[in-house]
């Protein structure tokens, strides 16, 4: 598989360090967390930082290797199942990632700080195995 390795490095660097902030806002009570405009706010960042980083490590490959151009970001994650990098319940929940990447950028007033916290405390696995297993096919220290 053609890719750069440098910039997969680079990308999958800026996603560690987000998910490491994100893991240290998930052991906050979520009281502690929706009283706090400040780590609400980082949580929001870091969620973008890492979905976005996400995303450019998949369009990378994509690119490199003349699959099928995404229509858009959700997309992104659907052609990496439909060239088998990804199955497709994991695909799935990276599909919801990108929709939910979508609605903090586009329609930020309407997310919910305690739907915020669920996320936070409930679905950070699914960028730690974003990232083990686009390491393992990749063969790159990620």
């Amino acid at each position: 598989m053609e890719i750069n390795e440098d910039k997969v490095r680079k990308l999958s660097y800026e996603l560690k360090k987000a998910l490491t902030r994100l893991k240290a806002l998930s052991s906050l009570s979520q009281e502690d967390f929706v009283n706090d405009p400040d780590k609400v706010g980082s949580a929001k960042y870091h969620f973008l930082v890492a979905i976005e980083a996400a995303i450019d490590l998949c369009n990378h490959i994509i690119t490199k290797n003349n699959y099928r151009p995404p229509e858009d970001y959700a997309d992104t994650f659907r052609v990496m199942g439909e060239v088998k990098i990804f199955d497709g319940d994991f695909v799935k929940n990276l599909v919801s990632m990108a929709k939910f990447r979508n609605r903090l950028v586009h329609i930020y007033w309407e997310v919910d700080d305690e739907l915020l916290y669920k996320i936070l405390t409930m679905n950070l696995g699914d960028i730690e195995r974003f990232l083990k297993e686009l390491g393992a096919l990749l063969k790159v220290n990620i």
